[in-house]
């Protein structure tokens, strides 16, 4: 199938990221037919984290700082703990990804990937899961978190773990060809 043909699609990743949520959505992605760009603050290469030890690197294809959500149809943003973590304190990954809210661009999160999505402040009023951990972290960012393997809102997919790669795959590819969502955009 090649559903997404045509379709530019940014995965945003700093080093600990974790392996089979970048790899397995990249795939389901490119099997589709979509353009995939490997973004990150970090040139070269990133490395995967792998359940419990450093997993495998992989080439970073665009560097953020040349980076823009104009240039994407819809962003993913993998879990792990350190990737996260370290996106959410970068300004500049931090705003590239409210690019995507402000232009009503789809977003899919999984497991720790959500942490990046509560500094961009556009998580007020919405609908979404993640790993457990982050539950009381996205609430006080005025979210409604629930337990269910992936949650849709207005663009925006979420799921808690590499358990539901399967159904997060198939709802991310749902929306990003969807594309834009007017009553996503926070601008």
């Amino acid at each position: 199938m090649d559903i997404l043909r045509g379709k530019k699609i940014a995965i945003l990743v700093e080093d600990g990221f974790e392996e089979v949520e970048f790899t397995k959505p990249k795939e389901a992605l490119e099997n589709q037919q979509a353009s995939v760009d490997v973004i990150s603050p970090k040139e070269g290469k990133v490395r995967a984290w792998n359940s419990t030890d450093w997993g495998n690197e992989y080439e970073v294809t665009k560097p953020l700082k040349e980076a823009s959500a104009d240039d994407y149809n819809a962003l993913l943003l993998p879990g792990g703990v350190f990737n996260p973590d370290k996106l959410r304190a970068n300004d500049n990954a931090v705003q590239f990804v409210k690019q995507f809210f402000e232009k009503g661009k789809p977003i899919a999160a999984i497991c720790h990937g959500p942490w990046t999505l509560i500094e961009t402040g556009a998580l007020q009023g919405r609908k979404l899961t993640s790993w457990p951990s982050l539950k009381t972290d996205l609430k006080n960012a005025g979210a409604t978190w629930v337990n269910e393997e992936v949650v849709t809102d207005q663009g925006l997919v979420t799921s808690r773990n590499p358990d539901d790669i399967p159904a997060f795959c198939a709802k991310m590819i749902e929306e990003f060809c969807e594309g834009v969502h007017e009553e996503q955009k926070t601008v």
